[in-house]
């Protein structure tokens, strides 16, 4: 068992219940491939500002490499007693080259060190989070552009309210993914600062070049403060925000699929892929993904209020507490991306049923405001037209009608204003088509809607294009 590098202040060792208590090594030590690039630009910039030879550089670098590649094999075991990812690379440098491994930590602690590599390892979730979402979106303005003249009910409180276009419907999942996307791209922004130099937390008396290494690293800017960066965990917070509420999102979506997969809805389809059956009735087909989905949401969901209150009250700047950022952090970046990638593969294998979106549009006099506004077009003040198109459909409640099979005569019991020329605006297609307000459910809004959202598609591919290519096209974090 190797000695741990701040033994020198202690006579005894340490207690092996608090070694256990206190490790982070089996969940940080995913993050080895970011400690290991950030380890080679440090100890790079060290020789460039003459702190160590470029050829005691050289050999560290070599040996990182080379245990990367040993940690990739599963060639170098993740004990207990080395703590945390970083001590167990360190500690293989120096079994490896000798003395002038422990060099490699001049100028840095374990507390800058680590928001380093939670940067660097959040750079790639944000990047591949976006990227996936890019799919998703794509998948929802595909089938909203399959689907732009099929009709189904509108909901308000989960009632009849208005008869809208699939397409519309589709696109308004499209439009909270969007806001979703702007959350994570400005998350990226104030995650993309470069912490290390910052030290334990008052800087370092060794004569580092932080630009130098940011840029090396990629990043455009370096943190102001070294008490703040040491103990700033508002980009893991922001994170773990945008995630939360995009799961809502995702939530949202999944409720309706599995309410419209329902034969009292019989609206859609699910393919058998993304379905299981039940271990005692044979009949069943259920929609376990979607309901993962929904009930995913409640993990990341609590781990934003876990780091929310991980953070409450803390004072600066590091505490040991921090080493409980990473587990909710790595869950949500886990769920988010494993969900997001899910959801778009399983969309384009539903089908949709549009005859019977069409009949439930039809119920529920979903057409009311309709013949309220042909009132209103008629001079009829919409106080009064809304209370005689109430009277009409009690009518039709009591009679067993739909607003169609009223006669001109039933309806002029109620208005005089109606004359031959109202059926023309009992027509579901009609009542679509007239809602041509910016953002409306006409067909020509929504197709605008759609090409509207392919050339922005379009634009952000090439954008992410672009940001993965300066991140140095890093493998996946998962």
């Amino acid at each position: 068992m190797a000695e741990k590098p701040w033994q020198g202040r202690f006579d005894q060792p340490t207690n092996k219940l608090v070694e256990d208590y206190s490790a982070s090594i089996h969940f940080d030590s995913r993050l080895y491939r970011y400690d290991i690039e950030g380890s080679i630009a440090h100890c790079r910039m060290l020789a460039e500002c003459k702190i160590i030879s470029h050829d005691e550089a050289s050999l560290i670098v070599g040996h990182l490499g080379e245990i990367q590649r040993e940690i990739e094999r599963g060639k170098l075991p993740m004990e207990t007693f080395q703590e945390d990812i970083h001590m167990a690379i360190e500690q293989r440098l120096i079994q490896r080259v000798g003395e002038v491994g422990g060099k490699l930590h001049t100028a840095r602690s374990r507390n800058d060190q680590i928001c380093l590599d939670m940067r660097l390892y959040m750079r790639d979730v944000l990047c591949q989070t976006r990227a996936l979402l890019l799919d998703l979106q794509k998948v929802l303005v595909a089938l909203a552009e399959q689907n732009l003249d099929v009709i189904m009910p509108g909901y308000t409180h989960l009632q009849h309210a208005q008869p809208v276009l699939l397409a519309h419907h589709l696109m308004a999942y499209y439009e909270m993914f969007e806001r979703d996307d702007e959350r994570f791209a400005d998350c990226f922004n104030r995650t993309n600062v470069f912490p290390l130099g910052s030290a334990a937390l008052a800087g370092t008396t060794f004569p580092i070049d932080r630009e130098w290494t940011a840029k090396y690293l990629g990043f455009p800017k370096i943190s102001a403060n070294s008490m703040d960066t040491v103990s700033d965990r508002d980009y893991l917070m922001e994170f773990a925000a945008a995630a939360a509420i995009l799961m809502t999102h995702v939530s949202r979506i999944a409720e309706e699929l599995i309410i419209w997969s329902t034969s009292e809805f019989a609206f859609i389809e699910i393919s058998d892929s993304f379905c299981t059956g039940s271990s005692i009735m044979p009949q069943k087909k259920n929609p376990d993904v979607p309901e993962l989905m929904r009930g995913k949401s409640a993990r990341v969901i609590g781990n934003l209020m876990s780091l929310l209150t991980l953070t409450k009250a803390l004072p600066l700047s590091y505490n040991r507490d921090l080493q409980e950022d990473k587990e909710p952090v790595f869950n949500s970046a886990d769920t988010v991306l494993s969900t997001v990638r899910l959801l778009a593969k399983l969309l384009p294998e539903i089908r949709f049923n549009r005859r019977r979106m069409a009949e439930a549009a039809n119920e529920g006099f979903s057409l009311a405001t309709d013949l309220a506004d042909y009132l209103v077009r008629k001079g009829v003040p919409f106080r009064k037209a809304h209370h005689a198109v109430g009277q009409v459909v009690h009518f039709c409640i009591q009679n067993g009608k739909k607003l169609q099979d009223c006669t001109l005569e039933e309806l002029r019991n109620f208005h005089k204003a109606f004359d031959s020329d109202v059926f023309s605006f009992l027509d579901l297609a009609t009542a679509v088509d007239q809602r041509t307000s910016a953002g409306g459910t006409a067909s020509s809004c929504v197709r605008k809607a759609v090409r509207s959202a392919q050339l922005a598609l379009q634009t952000k591919q090439e954008s992410l294009d672009e940001k993965f290519a300066r991140n140095n096209e890093k493998q996946p974090v998962t």
